[in-house]
């Protein structure tokens, strides 16, 4: 177990205060700190350095250094809230009348309409154990199919692209301490420099030791100021850029033939879908120059080792699947998989993306990574919890295709951790379903703008009031360990789901004791791709966390050591061969026209994170990062007649937002960007296409058609919502 850190407290206070090891709410670095509590209501806690953990070795961003801040009684949720029908207002309530009206609203729904009425979103924020039994509640409890959650908006391209070729999804498999000794970086489509500050040290270390950094993205960004080469293609034509690396690989004599024969199939089809896609017309494409091709293609070729990591810019496209699983061929045709310091990995983004989506409350999985659809994964789960596998629903909808859902067959809805009113695609239509619904319940620790729609809103614990398992982005199970007493109105998601599950007629089954979750989780999860039944409380505190899979061994064997480092004597598919797979290149579902000639692409700021719901809470925060923006090249403004700070209408065909104008060269001459963090008219995501990956079901948020216009022309703000009959009692 790592030591615990000691200060001496505030004058006036105890000499000594115990600050308690654990980790940061935001992403998923999980970046390790330790919490000293204060004892001041408005800031309960300060941030300890913890220098033990060594995903970060006590470095730390803005986020995670002013975290305590969320924590203090002026910005969060202290007591429930119920809408009353008189004044259609929220307003305090006990934690008795809530829960009881929560229970109602569920059950009235279930028994008019099916069970099927009653919807269940949750977060990838939420821990391991709130997420299984999340899962859990919502098949057994509700009986319900429609559950998901907002990692579908996360990395389900990669997962989906990770499954076909590797047959096992974990976004890096290999740890973060592998990548400063690599040879090649292949960086697509991530800031990390904004959304991952200390993880860059990683890159700054790979040049040190000699390594190469290539980065894709439209915009020269400051993780890109890093690279060796910037390849800057246009939005949503990443899956063309692939292609023609590949080509050009094979056409340089560049394929690992021993690799490609000993420990892959599928080649001859794959290697025709490049040889399509030559270097000029990817350029025409792309708009990358053909010497730079070939210029990323020596550098990833010569290299003896090498990895391709990419998060959400390729991933969050209509074809997202598809343009990883070409960026995975790169990496087996040139043998850079499946061995030690290479590889294909994903860089997730929420805390617990990953595990949030392996134990539950994704429409189409059961705990440990299994498949709903698959009669022993049923069997299995259903026997640990102990009903029959027939009585469990089975996939539902999407996370976009139920929040669509919402106010038709969808009537009521329990959501968890997560702020759909800023962060869906298509904002201001989500915003509209989520107010036709007859019922909608919110936990949360602050009042998003989500809860603010709900008729009853359930104040939770924080990160550092409650104890729990988060996966990070390199699939090492972590414990976060309660620090501070949270406050007397407010319960754990565990708590609520425990007595909401009793009131619905369950009195046994649904722990509100975390360990006790996590046990459970434990035998649900063995023999599953993603197998936690050797992991236990006491190994993740000793060994600074424990890597999946790993399964339990027999009673005198040594335990299980974890599998830092996946795929290096076979991929988990039936034969141990990694898969290509053939894909083509196909343009974004919204093209520019003459109504709409330009590109937006959207993303995260440093000092902000995902909705803003919590980030947008903190004075240090916002002063770095007050508001949205629309960032744009000199040559497009100069066209346009705007200035630096004008206000800027960006319209596509689902909307309007407005925010200031940032005229920068570090961007496309034919693409804008905004950040995705606000609500108001501000609210980037009120533009993008929800236009759906047909495989993973993400949404394009990367990419879609907007027009430029002077804040004067005039006219609406964001599309209207579709307000149904309950404006009255919800409207702002």
């Amino acid at each position: 177990m790592p030591p615990r850190v000691t200060r001496p407290a505030h004058p006036g206070g105890m000499s000594e205060v115990t600050a308690v090891p654990t980790h940061c709410p935001y992403c998923a670095l999980q970046c390790g700190m330790s919490l000293r509590p204060t004892g001041a209501p408005e800031l309960p806690a300060e941030v300890v350095d913890r220098t033990d953990f060594p995903v970060n070795r006590g470095a730390l961003c803005g986020k995670g250094r002013t975290a305590p801040a969320v924590l203090s009684s002026r910005v969060r949720l202290t007591g429930p809230l119920v809408r009353r029908p008189d004044t259609g207002a929220l307003e305090p309530a006990s934690w008795e009348e809530a829960l009881a009206a929560v229970a109602d609203g569920l059950r009235r729904t279930r028994a008019d309409h099916g069970p099927d009425a009653v919807g269940v979103f949750g977060g990838g924020g939420l821990t391991n154990e709130k997420a299984y039994t999340l899962g859990k509640f919502a098949r057994l409890v509700l009986g319900t199919s429609q559950i998901d959650y907002n990692g579908r908006f996360c990395m389900s391209s990669a997962a989906a692209a990770h499954g076909r070729a590797f047959g096992l999804d974990r976004g890096l498999p290999f740890p973060l301490e592998d990548i400063p000794k690599t040879g090649c970086v292949i960086l697509v489509g991530s800031n990390l420099a904004e959304t991952m500050p200390p993880a860059l040290r990683y890159l700054t270390e790979l040049k040190e030791n000699g390594g190469k950094l290539i980065v894709v993205d439209p915009r020269r960004t400051r993780t890109a100021e890093h690279a060796d080469l910037h390849l800057a293609p246009r939005p949503g034509t990443d899956l063309a850029l692939a292609l023609g690396l590949l080509h050009l690989v094979v056409a340089e004599g560049r394929v690992d033939e021993e690799f490609v024969r000993e420990r892959t199939t599928g080649w001859e089809a794959a290697r025709a879908g490049a040889m399509s896609h030559w270097p000029e017309q990817v350029e025409r494409i792309t708009g990358v120059p053909v010497p730079l091709l070939r210029e990323a293609v020596a550098l990833f070729g010569d290299a003896a080792t090498g990895m391709v990591l990419t998060a959400r810019g390729p991933e969050q496209q209509s074809k997202g699947t598809d343009t990883v699983g070409a960026w995975i061929n790169l990496c087996l045709a040139t043998g850079k998989a499946g061995r030690p310091l290479s590889g294909y990995g994903c860089l997730t983004g929420q805390g617990n993306g990953q595990g949030g989506r392996e134990h539950g409350q994704k429409a189409d999985q059961l705990p440990g990574y299994r498949k709903l659809d698959d009669p022993a994964a049923r069997a299995h789960v259903a026997g640990v919890w102990g009903v029959p596998p027939e009585s469990l629903p089975g996939p539902g909808r999407s996370a976009y295709e139920l929040l669509d859902a919402l106010g038709g067959d969808v009537k009521a809805l329990l959501l968890m951790g997560s702020n759909p009113v800023v962060s869906a695609p298509r904002a201001a239509h989500v915003e509209g379903r989520l107010r036709s619904l007859d019922f909608l319940a919110v936990a949360d620790v602050v009042l998003s703008e989500t809860a603010a729609l709900a008729d009853v809103v359930l104040p939770v614990t924080q990160w550092a009031e409650e104890t729990g398992t988060m996966t990070n982005l390199e699939g090492r199970v972590l414990l976060r360990r309660r620090a501070l007493t949270p406050p007397p109105g407010v319960r754990s998601d565990l708590e609520v789901l425990h007595a909401l599950a009793g009131l619905l007629g369950w009195e046994k089954g649904f722990s509100a004791d975390p360990e006790e979750v996590f046990e459970e989780l434990r035998r649900a999860s063995a023999g599953g791709p993603a197998d936690y039944a050797g992991i236990s409380y006491r190994r993740i505190e000793e060994e600074q966390g424990v890597f999946w899979p790993c399964p339990e061994t027999g009673p005198g064997e040594p335990e299980h050591a974890g599998t830092p480092r996946l795929f290096l004597d076979r991929f988990a598919t039936p034969d141990g061969r990694a898969r290509f797979v053939p894909v083509v290149h196909r343009a974004a579902a919204e093209e520019t026209d003459a109504e709409y000639p330009v590109v937006l692409t959207t993303g995260r700021v440093v000092s902000q994170y995902q909705s803003g719901a919590q980030t947008r809470r903190v004075e240090e925060l916002n002063a770095a990062a007050p508001g949205p923006f629309v960032e744009l090249h000199p040559r497009l403004a100069e066209r346009l007649g705007v200035a630096e700070g004008e206000e800027l209408a960006v319209v596509s065909r689902r909307g309007r937002a407005v925010a200031p104008a940032r005229i920068t060269a570090a961007i496309r001459p034919d693409t804008v960007f905004m950040p995705f963090h606000w609500a108001g008219e501000g609210r980037a995501n009120t533009l993008v296409n929800p236009a759906l990956d047909p495989i993973s079901r993400m949404p394009e948020f990367k990419v879609c058609a907007v027009r430029l216009e002077p804040l004067s022309t005039g006219g609406a703000i964001g599309e209207t919502p579709a307000t149904g009959g309950r404006t009255s009692r919800r409207s702002r």
